[in-house]
């Protein structure tokens, strides 16, 4: 029911909301002799404000159209390289000069927990300079036909495992946040069946391996409820006229509502920030703040069964560092790696994923050499700054890049 209110309110407001865009353009236009008035300009954000605040933000593109290979500037080109139904796999195909020598394939599983895989876009800019790239590119469970069949854990296990056969072997493979439970497990089935595309390298971003150690708010709320809460209080039908209309998903709406929640606080003070930052003419403030929250509030419908046993599986029973987890019945053991190196990397201030949560890997990693292994904790970060922004280029990507190439 709650989504179909939550349809009803956005038709009910796009009247206002067309009027409101109708009126921004008036008060900013340059044939308006009021426009750069103090008047013209209160008015101008009020009416923003209000049209960002009813907006249903549309899936960003990645827009990377160039990168730096070697000295030079090379156009790069967006292509799926392989296509599923609930994800695309996207290639960043850099047109390089004749003879170049080659470089170490990089699969970027992005998260699938409400928002876009564009979210990455900060971490395939840095990684293109130094990676052949590639990401997952998940679909909105709300623009999947119900006909199309469900997607789970042991499926998105699946998926992982299809792609790095198709990208071959001495591929490297990059799980942020989320998918790091789900890769470790794919990567140690490979490890165990001898796959010949068992990936080089395993990189871990801030991940939830083991929750039990240093729990956040998200850790304890998930614990404390259990499945069957979740079950029965966020999971919901696609309304109509959605193409995936019946389909039982985890709304992003309240995948959203729940991160504003967080640091309320803050999203508040930012968007009065913003108000008056268009007031006050500030162009450049006021565009930081819209490219930030045009793709934080770009959020996508999650499949009930793949939401839910994830909740099940790795935030409420531990199934991994218990040794429990299963893929279709069959269990995990990532005492089976012996061939992939790990890197675990954390931030300080990860209030997501706590410190020590992905660094477990290496405790159940346990037949890697010390060698193979390598962690890092990033200071003075959080949990986003884990995977973009300046720290994570400039002190994260080098010993990721170090750690690939010694893999190697």
């Amino acid at each position: 029911m709650l989504y179909y209110l939550f349809e009803m309110n956005h038709a009910v407001l796009a009247p206002l909301r067309a009027a409101a865009d109708a009126g921004l353009s008036f008060w900013t236009s340059p044939q308006n002799p009021l426009a750069g008035t103090q008047l013209a300009r209160s008015v101008a954000a009020s009416l923003e404000m209000f049209e960002r605040g009813t907006r249903r933000y549309g899936k960003p593109s990645f827009g990377i159209t160039d990168t730096i290979d070697g000295d030079d500037l090379v156009p790069v080109a967006e292509t799926v390289a392989l296509q599923k139904t609930f994800c695309s796999l996207l290639h960043f195909r850099k047109d390089r000069a004749a003879g170049a020598p080659a470089q170490p394939k990089l699969l970027i599983v992005a998260p699938m927990s409400g928002h876009y895989a564009t979210l990455l876009r900060g971490t395939v800019e840095a990684m293109l300079p130094h990676c052949d790239v590639y990401i997952t590119d998940w679909a909105d469970a709300r623009t999947v036909p119900l006909a199309r069949g469900p997607f789970d854990l042991d499926d998105y296990i699946d998926y992982v495992i299809e792609m790095l056969q198709f990208l071959g072997p001495g591929t490297n493979v990059m799980a942020v946040c989320q998918p790091s439970v789900p890769v470790l497990a794919a990567v140690s089935l490979m490890n165990a069946a001898k796959d010949r595309a068992t990936p080089r390298s395993m990189i871990l971003m801030g991940g939830p391996i083991d929750t039990r150690r240093n729990p956040t708010q998200v850790n304890r709320m998930a614990e404390e409820r259990g499945a069957d809460w979740f079950r029965r209080g966020v999971i919901m039908q696609v309304p109509m006229p959605h193409a995936g209309a019946m389909r039982h998903v985890y709304p992003g709406f309240l995948q959203l509502g729940g991160f504003m929640t967080m640091n309320l606080d803050r999203h508040i003070d930012a968007h009065r920030e913003l108000f008056w930052h268009l007031v006050e003419g500030d162009g450049d403030s006021a565009e930081k703040h819209r490219d930030f929250y045009d793709e934080y509030m770009s959020v996508m419908d999650l499949t009930a069964e793949f939401y839910l046993q994830t909740v099940e599986k790795v935030f409420v029973n531990h199934d991994l560092p218990r040794g429990t987890f299963t893929h279709r019945n069959r269990r995990v053991d990532p005492a089976a790696i012996t061939r992939t190196a790990l890197m675990t990397v954390e931030g300080e201030r990860d209030d997501i994923s706590g410190v020590g949560q992905t660094g477990a890997a290496h405790d159940l990693c346990t037949a890697l050499p010390a060698a193979k292994k390598q962690h890092h904790l990033q200071m003075g970060v959080g949990h986003y700054g884990v995977f973009n922004g300046t720290r994570f280029r400039r002190e994260i990507v080098p010993r990721i890049v170090s750690f690939i190439n010694a893999s190697a």
